[in-house]
């Protein structure tokens, strides 16, 4: 991208989101990382210094997500795009049985969503040209409420983006929802082939598409744990 930006990466501690933190520092952006403790996002924190800035993992937690926006009013004042990796597994606990991970994936991306777009907004309103991007694995746009309707903002995190278009448009953000195509309710007549990105490859074109945003993006990966890495079993 041309000119330095401050971007918000959440789910940042592997996969895709740690890929984006580390693309986005390599082109010289400030960077504000919610993810967990680990040895990668510590070493560039040595390498890059201010530009990073590391703010609360749990943002599936009100309060934590309120502290992160609070610590970007601090240091930046705004906030010009921020990255919501709806596909992490950051906020499951280290003990979750096999059968429940799927579930908890998507009731946890779906508050973390919600809590940091609703606290991101009015330092958004503050920044250049800001953008949302909200970016979905297969698991993450699973329907649990209600599998056998049609997508809505109730029963599918993708939909509930969308539906947050009209807020955002009014204060001049613009939204990228990068998803696997739904059969239901398909953003594009094109047949989406599975590819296999790996997360540096993914984060390299995830960052290049900011620059001409769109309002859809499919995204039909291969193998999704490469990108978004599921919790080992206990």
């Amino acid at each position: 991208m041309s000119s330095t930006r401050r971007f918000w990466v959440t789910g940042a501690s592997n996969g895709v989101g740690l890929a984006l933190v580390e693309r986005l520092l390599e082109e010289g952006h400030r960077v504000a990382a919610s993810g967990k403790n680990c040895q990668e996002l510590d070493t560039l924190a040595e390498l890059h210094e201010a530009r990073l800035l590391r703010l609360p993992v749990h943002v599936h937690e009100l309060a934590e997500a309120q502290a992160a926006a609070e610590q970007l009013q601090s240091h930046w004042g705004a906030l010009d795009v921020l990255i919501v990796n709806a596909g992490t597994c950051d906020y499951l606990p280290d003990s979750l049985p096999a059968n429940a991970i799927m579930e908890a994936i998507v009731s946890s991306n779906r508050r973390a969503s919600e809590h940091v777009l609703t606290n991101a907004l009015s330092l958004l309103a503050r920044g250049d040209r800001p953008q949302v991007m909200a970016l979905f694995s297969r698991y993450s746009t699973l329907q649990l409420f209600a599998p056998a309707q049609n997508p809505a903002g109730h029963n599918s995190l993708p939909q509930w983006f969308r539906e947050q278009r009209k807020v955002l448009d009014d204060l001049t953000v613009q939204l990228t929802v990068v998803a696997p195509q739904s059969l239901k309710a398909p953003v594009s007549s094109s047949m989406a082939i599975p590819e296999s990105w790996t997360a540096q490859s993914a984060a390299e074109e995830l960052v290049r598409r900011l620059e001409q945003p769109q309002a859809e993006l499919v995204l039909e990966v291969m193998d999704p744990t490469l990108l978004w890495p599921l919790p080992k079993e206990a």
